[in-house]
């Protein structure tokens, strides 16, 4: 069976930022075949990023970090981004902020409100 896939705002707005389009190909292709047994893909996170996943893309640099939901059968993608370890714009450093912010949360919250709200009804 194969799961839901949603891909949070600020997960598009950094796969927007990657300027290559080859390697957002490569990304969004990656990010397509988490429909497909996502808890066998990637590795599971530790320490502040506990319960969330991580994949790695395109010789390793990009990570995509997502988080699973199996009771709804739900793949959350939160953020995608370079690898640049002990840079402030590593996207290990970057979730940590967001999660911070509590910001990984209420997206999938307000997510959530929107796909249950009538048509018609904006939020």
């Amino acid at each position: 069976m194969k799961w839901k896939l949603i891909i949070t705002p600020t997960a598009k707005k950094h796969l927007k930022a990657i300027t290559d389009q080859r390697i957002q190909k490569i990304i969004e292709a990656c990010i397509s075949g988490l429909v497909e047994g996502p808890e066998q893909q990637g590795k599971l996170l530790a320490g502040d990023l506990a319960g969330y996943r991580s994949m790695r893309v395109y010789r390793q640099r990009y990570r995509i970090i997502y988080e699973v939901d199996a009771d709804q059968m739900i793949v959350y993608i939160h953020v995608v981004g370079i690898r640049k370890e002990g840079d402030r714009t590593d996207v290990y450093a970057l979730a940590k902020r967001i999660l911070r912010l509590n910001l990984l949360t209420l997206s999938i919250a307000l997510l959530h409100l929107l796909s249950l709200r009538p048509p018609g009804v904006f939020v």
